[in-house]
């Protein structure tokens, strides 16, 4: 008798928890998410940068507003290689301010068609955003071989 009066109080603890996460029925939820912090980029997403010879470092700025009605928090950026070092505001973006994410990709040692992907975690509705960088890098001859 005691594990069913048990399992009955765990099951009801249990759906009043999940029940908290719910909206309610005049659309709190909504409300408070359209007042979400928006990263909203000036530009594109993805920047193509052409053609470069093989060491060349290619920096893109992304520029953004925060249009939300809530503080902007970049929590994290990552870059999809080693060879992408990302810069990122680490203080709160304030509603209407604008701001920016810098992207260096080093060329050295990465021949051919490239694409870098910036991933950016923030406080926002969907909490990731992606940015891109793309192009061609040019091999270089190596000039020890063309000594010998």
């Amino acid at each position: 008798m005691k594990k069913i009066l048990v399992a009955i109080v765990a099951l009801g603890l249990g759906g009043s928890v999940v029940s908290c996460g719910g909206s309610d029925s005049k659309g709190g939820s909504n409300e408070l998410r359209d007042k979400m912090p928006v990263l909203a980029l000036q530009d594109s997403a993805a920047y193509n940068f052409g053609t470069i010879k093989e060491g060349e470092i290619v920096e893109k700025k992304f520029s953004f507003r925060n249009t939300g009605e809530f503080p902007l928090i970049i929590n994290n950026v990552t870059a999809s290689c080693g060879c992408t070092i990302p810069e990122w505001p680490r203080d709160p973006i304030a509603p209407n301010e604008e701001s920016s994410i810098m992207v260096r990709f080093n060329s050295k040692g990465k021949p051919g068609p490239q694409v870098k992907t910036v991933t950016v975690y923030a406080n926002t509705e969907p909490a990731i955003s992606e940015l891109r960088l793309q192009g061609i890098v040019e091999s270089v001859p190596d000039s020890t071989l063309a000594q010998q």
